[in-house]
Order: C-alpha cells, then structure tokens, then sequence
C-alpha cells in the first residue's frame, strides 16, 4: 500500500526529518522533551511503563533513527524492536544506537506474525498518516499486539488538519486512542494524560494505554 504520505517521507523530506531527529547522545534526545513537555521522554516512559515486565517484546511503529527505543534499552527494556519505512533511518539507528532489533517495514503491513509483541506503540507518528489510510494500521497494530497498544500523539477531539512545515496532507491532529478502540473493541483504554507543548501554546499531546480485554 503505497500512499502520498509514504512517498513524501521515503523522499528527500523525510531524510530532512531524519537529520533533525539525529542526536548526539540519549541525553540530548531527553533535553528535547524537556524543553518541549518539561518532562524527559525516558522520564515519561519509566511512569507509564513501570509495571511492563522488562522481558516484554516490544515494539515501535515508526522508529525513525531508534530514539525512543533507545530511551527503553536504558530503562532496562531487553527484547524492544522497531520499523520504519525510511531505509536511511534504519542505517543510522543501527549506527547510533547498540542492541536496538530495527528492520525497513510499513505501518501498513507490519512484518511480524499475529499477537508476537507484549506492547505496541507509537510517537508521533499516527499523525502522519491520512485519516482514510488508518484503519489498516490500526488494524496492523491490533494484529500483532498481544495486550497494551500505547500511543504518544497530537490530541484534538476529532480530526483536524494542520500545516507542516508549509505542506498540506501531512499532519492531523485527533483523538487516537478513542479512534484504536472504537475500530477494535477488544482494545479498551485504561489510561489516558494530556501534555501541554510549552514551545508551541496551545498544541497539546495525549498519551494513552489500551488493553486487550483478554488479558
């Protein structure tokens, strides 16, 4: 399944995103977060992760250059795996970061079998992706988790466009959580936190867990 946003994001644009993205150390990765939410990403990890086995299969759709996992593998996380449909990216996770399983694949299709992963999850990344063509990757996510989906995203109460560095069809804002477990019931949401973007007023995150209810 090819779309624009995918083809925008193999292209020159997105290996701009990923030199932004690019970090020296963890730490300066966690500095980012701090100046944007006034909490490091590894800090809220460790909040919303505190009870997940450290043994957990875990993964991240849309891993990008592994910043994220990163964060996890030092919050003494063992078994985390990550996807990206930027190949550069995946070349410069394996670079940048030791032990991280991170492989070329689409949120589309995730290539791993069904239920195989403890926790699925996504930073910023859903956003991206047009609000016709999210149905198949909330479908992926359900496929492959076998009991949390967690989710770091721009929140609104219902869609709402809005520009992306000047472009338009490459960013929306919603509630996704509420939109994962009204598509897959099985999925209930048992945990939800808004967090306030202190470098851009008014644009607020909200992180969310969801449960397979046959946990």
């Amino acid at each position: 399944m090819a779309t624009k946003q995918e083809s925008v994001w193999r292209g020159t644009f997105g290996a701009e995103y990923t030199e932004r993205c690019t970090f020296a150390s963890v730490e300066d990765f966690n500095k980012l977060y701090v100046s944007r939410y006034g909490v490091s990403r590894e800090e809220i990890a460790a909040h919303w992760l505190a009870g997940i086995p450290r043994a957990a299969r875990i993964l991240e759709v849309g891993c990008n250059v592994g910043n994220q996992l990163a964060c996890l593998r030092r919050l003494g996380f063992t078994h985390v795996y990550g996807i990206d449909i930027q190949e550069d990216a995946i070349e410069l996770s394996h670079k940048s970061y030791e032990h991280l399983n991170t492989i070329v694949g689409s949120a589309f299709d995730i290539p791993f079998k069904d239920r195989f992963f403890d926790l699925v999850f996504t930073n910023n990344v859903l956003i991206h992706i047009a609000p016709s063509d999210l149905g198949q990757v909330f479908k992926e996510m359900a496929r492959v988790s076998d009991g949390l989906i967690w989710g770091f995203e721009y929140y609104a109460p219902k869609f709402t466009e809005i520009k992306y560095r000047g472009n338009s069809d490459l960013l929306w804002k919603a509630d996704y959580g509420a939109l994962i477990s009204e598509q897959h019931p099985e999925f209930v949401i048992t945990r939800e936190e808004i967090f306030e973007c202190l470098d851009e007023p008014g644009l607020k995150d909200k992180c969310y867990m969801l449960e397979r209810k046959s946990k």
